[in-house]
């Protein structure tokens, strides 16, 4: 009976690697990149014991999917002495902005699914955020520090127009007096200056975002789904103008791709 099992894992295996050994090559003779997308496949899920990598899949009719999740807490302590802050929050989970080089994108295999396509496809929703983060300043003995939103995932990502989760979040802390700072790709921000200019005047808050490559074809295939630099570097005019601070990230620098843009991307800004 052991014999028959090490068999069938190992006709599994052969079989995996000449489907993934088959896709590889046809997608590297294909020409025809799916467009708006950072990742171009499903890769496999590292905590599955089983899987299935179809030889014909068509990723560019694949919709992005919302599914309500149910978290216990939203902010989240962090540990490492490598970062400046001491909390974050994420009100969603995978990003439809698909940017490819995105670190984020192995914390999707914790819920099942492929830190490819799916991360970009799959967005997993915490509609009870806001409440969650009521209930964390309400705790005896908690002592305000500066909460990142979001650190993980883009909380201005495409599903915020739907969902508006993160705004809900800005409210939280406005009400509360509780300092926070932004961190997203997307001008979608501008969206929220009537609770960022009064966090603003109390000293609540300030706004960071990422502009790694100011060249349009890049930024199509670096970050598909992300503002254009063109509205971003209108972001950083429009909130600096509304008395909001705000910085500007100019990562990740990715040696042959943008490692000649820096210069260029400062002058833009200033």
């Amino acid at each position: 009976m052991p014999d028959f099992f090490l068999w069938k894992t190992l006709v599994l295996k052969l079989i995996i690697f000449k489907t993934k050994r088959y896709n590889f090559t046809k997608e590297m003779q294909n020409e025809n990149i799916i467009k708006g997308q950072g990742a171009q496949r499903n890769v496999i899920n590292r905590f599955d014991r089983f899987t299935f990598e179809p030889e014909d899949e068509d990723f560019e009719t694949v919709k992005t999917t919302f599914t309500e999740v149910f978290p216990k807490t939203i902010v989240n302590q962090v540990k490492s002495e490598d970062l400046p802050m001491e909390y974050s929050m994420n009100p969603y989970q995978g990003c439809e902005h698909g940017c490819s080089y995105c670190f984020a994108r192995p914390t999707h295999e914790y819920w099942g699914y492929s830190a490819g396509i799916d991360f970009e496809r799959k967005i997993m929703v915490k509609k009870n955020a806001p409440e969650l983060l009521e209930k964390f300043f309400r705790k005896r003995g908690y002592k305000p520090q500066p909460i990142l939103l979001s650190g993980n995932t883009d909380c201005y990502q495409p599903a915020e127009r739907q969902f508006e989760i993160t705004r809900k979040l800005l409210q939280v802390c406005l009400d509360y007096r509780h300092p926070v700072n932004v961190l997203t790709k997307n001008a979608m921000v501008l969206r929220d200056l009537d609770i960022l200019k009064p966090m603003a005047e109390q000293n609540l808050v300030s706004v960071s975002l990422s502009i790694p490559t100011i060249n349009k074809d890049l930024r199509r295939k670096m970050e598909p789904r992300t503002s254009s630099s063109k509205n971003k570097l209108k972001a950083v005019e429009i909130l600096s103008e509304n008395g909001i601070p705000v910085n500007v990230m100019v990562a990740p620098i990715i040696p042959g791709l943008n490692s000649d843009e820096p210069l260029s991307i400062l002058k833009a800004i200033f």
